[in-house]
């Protein structure tokens, strides 16, 4: 691969991360606070490509024209145009986000222990996230969420027993991190749609507990209430 051919790597690479930070692609793969960074990433690769063509096909100097020194580039190996299948993977064909399959398969993430709970806030239900929920009711024992009606939104997994289970990914950085947690549905209504579905689900504090059988973390249970599916959310990662 010579000198030309390294450039249009670097700017289809650039393009690439250009193309995902400018739209809400770079959800599926990274926090939405790296947005910026991702940016500046993928300019700087393209003002790479750019530098380096122009160095390569600007005028040479008069002197260097008239010594008849030519440079010939060197065999480099094929095998760096690999490098373009990523690339064209990430322009033409998207992957979905991290979901049922990876939930399924996986562990629940072990919910966080703090040493105090903040109340919830206003509303009837009040909007919970899958994880603050867990952890609120394994070490807290339900007590910041107790008398309250929740709406906790998520997809749809299956749980070890066979019953549904609701789940969100949680990243810290990049999806290459991305552990499920998953929170148990009980009582209440049947949520009977398909692995995968996004569903938000109302419902109370339930004392019911099981562990997941792949790690041995607890998972914590919800009453249902009602639910309804609803459209994947823009950000998918907790």
């Amino acid at each position: 691969m010579n000198r030309q051919a390294q450039a249009v790597v670097l700017l289809l690479f650039g393009g690439a991360i250009l193309k995902a930070s400018a739209t809400d692609l770079h959800l599926r793969y990274v926090k939405e606070g790296l947005r910026p960074f991702l940016l500046v990433s993928g300019a700087v690769l393209v003002a790479a490509a750019v530098m380096t063509m122009w160095y390569e096909y600007r005028p040479s100097p008069p002197s260097r024209r008239d010594s008849g020194v030519h440079d010939h580039g060197h065999g480099e190996p094929r095998v760096g145009w690999l490098l373009l299948l990523p690339v064209i993977g990430l322009l033409l064909v998207a992957p979905p986000a991290l979901g049922s399959y990876t939930a399924q398969e996986s562990g629940t993430l072990p919910a966080a222990a703090e040493s105090d709970y903040a109340p919830l806030p206003e509303g009837d239900p009040v909007p919970v996230g899958l994880l603050d929920y867990a952890s609120r009711v394994i070490y807290d024992d339900g007590r910041s969420v107790a008398g309250r009606r929740l709406l906790l939104t998520g997809f749809l997994t299956t749980g070890p027993d066979g019953a549904p289970m609701l789940a969100r990914i949680v990243v810290s950085c990049c999806a290459a991190d991305g552990r499920p947690i998953k929170v148990g549905l009980t009582g209440g209504p049947a949520v009977d749609v398909p692995a995968g579905t996004w569903v938000q689900v109302t419902g109370r504090h339930s004392t019911r507990r099981t562990t997941d059988p792949v790690n041995q973390a607890d998972i914590a249970y919800l009453e249902v209430e009602q639910w309804q599916s609803i459209t994947a959310p823009k950000q998918q990662y907790e």
